[in-house]
C-alpha cells in the first residue's frame, strides 16, 4: 500500500510514549510536541494557565498538556487544520457551521484523543495509580480503537462511504452578558466533548455515526435555528452527554481492499450486534441527576427539577411542548 494511505494503529501493541507520533507512529526526539489545545486559542482567551484534573487527580496546566508529535504532521496536518478552524471561528457560529463537519469532527478528535493520550502515557509509570486506568478496561481500549481509526482521517485521505462518525451541535448561545470566555468539558468512558467559544457552543459525541442527533431530531429541529439563553444552552448540552451515557453500540469501521491506482481510502461502518438495543431506558432521576451538575451555577437543584417526578423541569420546552423564548429561572426575582 501507498505508504500515505497506511493507517496507524497504536493500539495493536499498545505503543505509546513520549518518543512516538500520536499522529503517525514515527519516532522522535522527546522535544517533538504538539499541545493539546491549541496554542492560538488559549493566547485569545488567556486559559493557558488555568489548571485541569487528571483521571489520576494530578493536576496541570493546559498550556503543559502536550501530545508527541513529529515535524511533517505539525505542518503538513495540524498546523492546515488549525488555521481552517481559527478563520471559522473568527466568523462565530456561523463561521463554524460553515465549515465541513469532518473538520470539525477531527479538531475536536485531536483535542479529546489528546488528553486520553496524555492518560495513558501517565499510566505506564508504575508510581501512578489511577482509580480508573483507562488501559485495564478492554471494552473502553476497543473503543478508543475505533475511534482512532477514524480520527486518522486528520492524516490519511479517508471517505466515510456514508456516515459521519459523531453527531455534532453547534449552538447559538446568547453570550451578551458574559464575558468573553471558553468552556471546556469532555468525558472519556462516553466520548464526549463539549467547548464553548464566546457564544458558540460545540457539542459532540464523537463516536456514535450519528445516532444521538437522530434521536434528537425532533428538539434539535427547533433549537438549531434559534439563539439560546445560556441556561437553554446547559439544558440541551445535558441531554445530548446523557443520550451517550446511555447508547449502547460501538461502531466498527471497516477499510475497502485498495487498489494500485487509489488515492485514498474508502470507510465502511457496522454496529457489530444488531440484536443490541442501542439505547437505554431513559431514567428521569439518573438524567436530573447529571442536569443538576450543569444548572449548580444558577443555584437549580436535582430535587428542584424533579418537583413533578413525571416532567421533568426544563428551561427549553413547556410542559405542552413549546419553545420558551425567556425562560424563568427559579429563585430569581421577576425584572432580574
Amino acid at each position: 500500500m501507498q505508504q500515505h494511505l497506511t493507517i496507524f494503529d497504536p493500539f495493536d501493541e499498545m505503543r505509546f510514549g513520549h518518543h512516538i507520533c500520536f499522529s503517525c507512529g514515527t519516532t522522535i526526539t522527546q522535544d517533538q510536541q504538539t499541545p493539546v489545545f491549541p496554542a492560538w486559542l488559549m493566547e485569545k482567551y488567556g486559559f493557558g494557565q488555568e489548571l485541569l484534573r487528571m483521571l489520576d487527580q494530578s493536576i496541570i496546566a493546559y498550556q503543559d498538556l502536550k501530545i508527541p508529535c513529529c515535524h511533517q504532521c505539525q505542518t503538513q496536518v495540524l498546523d492546515p487544520l488549525e488555521e481552517k478552524v481559527r478563520q471559522a471561528l473568527s466568523q462565530g457560529v456561523t463561521g463554524l457551521r460553515g465549515l465541513e463537519e469532518k473538520v470539525l469532527f477531527q479538531w475536536l478528535g485531536k483535542m479529546f484523543y489528546g488528553t486520553l493520550v496524555t492518560e495513558l502515557i501517565k499510566e505506564q509509570n508504575p508510581l501512578v495509580r489511577p482509580e480508573y486506568a483507562v488501559s485495564e478496561q478492554p471494552k473502553m481500549l476497543l473503543k478508543f480503537q475505533s475511534f482512532f481509526r477514524v480520527l486518522q482521517s486528520i492524516r490519511v485521505p479517508i471517505e466515510f462511504s456514508d456516515f459521519l462518525p459523531c453527531s455534532l451541535f453547534i449552538i447559538d448561545v446568547d453570550a451578551s452578558a458574559e464575558p468573553l470566555r471558553f468552556e471546556f468539558r469532555d468525558e472519556l468512558s462516553t466520548m464526549m466533548f463539549s467547548v464553548r467559544i464566546d457564544n458558540a457552543l460545540v457539542v459532540c459525541c464523537l463516536l456514535d455515526n450519528g445516532m444521538i442527533k437522530q434521536s434528537l431530531r425532533r428538539v434539535w429541529d427547533i433549537i438549531e435555528p434559534r439563539q439560546l439563553q445560556p441556561i437553554q444552552a446547559a439544558e440541551f448540552s445535558a441531554r445530548v452527554f446523557y443520550a451517550a451515557y446511555l447508547l449502547n453500540v460501538v461502531p466498527d469501521y471497516l477499510l475497502r481492499p485498495v487498489k494500485p491506482q487509489d488515492d485514498h481510502l474508502v470507510m465502511d461502518t457496522l454496529i457489530d450486534d444488531v440484536t443490541n438495543v442501542i439505547f437505554n431506558p431513559w431514567q428521569h432521576t439518573s438524567y436530573a441527576k447529571l442536569l443538576a451538575t450543569v444548572w449548580a451555577k444558577w443555584g437549580i437543584t436535582q430535587e428542584d427539577i424533579l418537583r413533578d417526578p413525571a416532567e421533568p423541569l426544563s428551561m427549553l420546552f413547556s410542559p405542552e411542548g413549546e419553545f420558551i423564548e425567556f425562560p424563568k429561572i427559579p429563585g430569581e426575582q421577576a425584572g432580574n
